[in-house]
């Protein structure tokens, strides 16, 4: 009994130490109209960029034009939401499990 009780806890120090720093925001930010213009606006940049005759840039700009359509759907997809992989979900239930 007291070998099962200290896998427990044990396992239990492994997982706490374990610990990654999340980046994600405290609290998420609401959408405002200042938020929802800046976002329409670079949806008609990018609208823009996909419009463009691109068989006249050089290399250079070309390059430019891919690193602006990153940074834009980066800053479009930057929600400040926690998302949990089905690895981490798995492994919280597999402990509540063990533990109760």
């Amino acid at each position: 009994m007291k070998i099962n009780s200290l896998v427990k806890f044990l396992l239990v120090i492994v997982i706490l130490a374990g610990n990654v720093p999340s980046f994600a925001s405290s609290s998420p930010v609401p959408l405002t109209e200042n938020r929802e213009a800046d976002a329409s606006r670079l949806n008609n940049r990018l609208e823009e960029i996909k419009a463009m005759d691109k068989t006249v840039l050089s290399s250079t700009e070309k390059k430019a034009l891919r690193r602006e359509v990153r940074a834009i759907k980066k800053e479009l997809a930057a929600s400040g939401g926690v998302y949990l992989s089905i690895g981490a979900i798995l492994l919280i239930a597999l402990l509540l499990i063990l533990l109760l």
